[in-house]
């Protein structure tokens, strides 16, 4: 059966990423006060109040990530140090600590597109 929450989505990781994933939700939740949290695309997902995807992340073997839109990472690319990136995603290898301040930097930045110029989800 498919995690119909975020809850259920880190409690059926491996019990030693499950942490990781915690800390990666706290870390998105500390900069979006106000959030909806939901599963989209079998994924966690943070929301503006009004429905709108805000910042999502994934769980994988060996990594974790977390996504925004492109515009948004591409905006903060000179915090996100020597972490592997996609089209509007960070990469965060199992093996290293959490970057809470790449992934503060992220969240910031898709709040205020969103808020300030309106920029909808990919």
């Amino acid at each position: 059966m498919k995690p119909a929450t975020i809850d259920e989505y880190i409690s059926v990781a491996p019990d030693e990423i499950q942490p990781r994933l915690q800390e990666i939700r706290e870390a998105i939740r500390e900069r979006i006060p106000d959030r909806v949290e939901a599963i989209k695309w079998g994924s966690p997902a943070f929301c503006h109040p009004d429905g709108m995807i805000l910042v999502m992340f994934s769980s994988h073997r060996k990594h974790a990530n977390v996504v925004v839109t492109p515009r948004a990472k591409e905006a903060v690319a000179d915090k996100l140090g020597d972490l592997e990136t996609g089209k509007g995603s960070i990469k965060i290898p199992h093996s290293i600590p959490v970057p809470t301040d790449a992934i503060h930097a992220l969240v910031n930045e898709r709040v205020r597109e969103y808020s300030e110029e309106g920029a909808t989800w990919m």
